[in-house]
């Protein structure tokens, strides 16, 4: 049975069991512990400028008796998501990620985005492997890695430069906790992880560019004609 709920507007990834999860989403940033991390779905007409989002959410979240979870928030098509599993040894590595360029940045740059969607790039990550709070930070730093790498592999052109990620992306982060206390690159752990969240992000990417074929001369003018769906 897969862990992957589709009910749009809605997108809920059981964890199994209730576990610590490190995030920066709105509703449950920082360390905490969850059972589920969901997607919602949204447009702009959603988000309005006199709406007060977090109030939203949470009233969103209380009506789908889900205000445990770890939620993201996205313009990106939630039926669009990618998902990749990775076993390197006794790591299990699942991740879930929906890929929109619709607001995509160069790091150290800014376009302006007014008046367009927010796509953004959503990756959660689900480990098989007990491991201390440390270890889960460095799980992060290769899950945000990964997802740069896959950004800038699909080679989306703006005029700062290749892009990097979105003005909005978010990583959520579970795994059992234990006392392993690394995680990087030279580890099961940490191969699993980039493997599975690179796959993950680069399918979304190129589903994303083939349907919007941004490598025209124009790429942010169709980016705000068409916005991300």
């Amino acid at each position: 049975m897969s862990p992957i709920t589709l009910n749009r507007p809605w997108m809920d990834f059981d964890l199994g069991a209730e576990m610590q999860v490190l995030s920066w989403a709105m509703n449950r940033p920082g360390f905490v512990r969850a059972r589920r991390i969901l997607w919602r779905e949204v447009r702009n007409a959603d988000l309005t400028l006199d709406l007060d989002v977090d109030a939203w959410l949470d009233g969103e979240l209380q009506a789908r008796d889900a205000a445990d979870a770890v939620a993201f928030l996205t313009s990106r098509d939630i039926r669009c998501y990618n998902e990749a599993q990775t076993q390197v040894g006794t790591t299990r590595a699942h991740a879930v990620a929906t890929v929109g360029f619709s607001n995509a940045e160069r790091v150290g740059y800014r376009l302006d985005r007014t008046g367009k969607d927010w796509g953004t790039i959503n990756i959660a990550l689900h480990l098989n492997t007990a491991i201390s709070q440390a270890a889960l930070l460095e799980v992060m730093s290769i899950v945000v890695q990964a997802r740069t790498a896959a950004v800038m592999d699909a080679g989306l052109t703006l005029p700062t430069g290749i892009a990097t990620g979105t003005g909005t992306d978010c990583v959520a982060v579970a795994a059992p906790e234990g006392s392993t206390p690394y995680a990087g690159l030279h580890t099961e752990i940490g191969e699993a992880t980039g493997c599975a969240v690179y796959k993950a992000v680069s399918k979304g990417a190129t589903e994303w560019m083939q349907r919007y074929d941004p490598g025209k001369s124009e790429t942010t003018k169709l980016m705000a004609q068409q916005g991300d769906p």
